[in-house]
């Protein structure tokens, strides 16, 4: 199979523009509804009530992703909304104080920590990843990637994307005097500080330095 490359260049500043990235779907997207929420417990069943709304639906599927055992041990941390970003088919549902069933597909993240239904820059982000010790994060999209590093100044770049068999990724930056390569790979991933479930691991190798962490598929990538 050959990889296929996307060339991309940054515009300054990197998110003034609203445009969108897009892509052929994957087979499952027509299907699938991409969902972001907060998760809670109740008699037994995981609920998702979905940014901005007052919906809820049963979590269908749970054995299957483990999102289960992952959303206890979160929540059982201590107070507070446990975001989740899923996808799945919506269907009716047996229980009738609810408003329907979310049967999984496939868990993008679960987080304590966050500005989960807040964040702003989810919409138009096709890939977010970060890591700890030292912390590190990069937000691509369809304009650029930003590079944030504890204590610097954030760097925009421009990239060239590589998509890769498997369905990983590879993004690579030689620009401003830096040498970047992102790696991204379908892998359950674990944030070391935060406890946060992602659904991709990276590696960021930066002028030679490497660096380990997870990601997550933003809003503007349709997988």
């Amino acid at each position: 199979m050959h990889a296929s490359r996307i060339l991309l260049f940054a515009l300054l500043p990197l998110f003034a523009s609203c445009q969108v990235f897009s892509e052929k779907p994957q087979a499952d997207s027509a299907q699938n509804t991409r969902l972001q929420g907060e998760l809670s417990l109740d008699a037994g069943q995981l609920l998702l009530r979905p940014c901005q709304e007052q919906r809820r639906f049963v979590i269908a599927n749970d054995g299957a992703t483990g999102i289960m055992r992952e959303a206890a041990e979160l929540l059982a941390d201590g107070p507070g909304p446990l975001f989740a970003d899923l996808r799945g088919q919506l269907a009716a549902s047996q229980r009738t104080d609810v408003d329907g069933q979310l049967t999984l597909s496939r868990v993008y993240r679960l987080q304590r920590e966050g500005p989960g239904c807040d964040d702003p820059n989810f919409k138009r982000s096709i890939l977010h990843a970060s890591g700890q010790e030292p912390g590190w994060s990069v937000t691509v999209s369809s304009q650029g990637l930003v590079l944030n590093r504890a204590g610097q100044e954030p760097l925009a770049l421009p990239y060239l994307e590589e998509q890769l068999p498997e369905s990983r990724l590879n993004l690579t930056s030689e620009a401003n005097g830096q040498r970047l390569e992102l790696w991204a790979a379908p892998q359950r991933c674990v944030d070391s500080m935060s406890g946060a479930v992602q659904h991709l691991s990276a590696e960021l190798r930066l002028n030679g330095e490497v660096m380990r962490g997870c990601a997550y598929f933003g809003g503007a990538r349709n997988d």
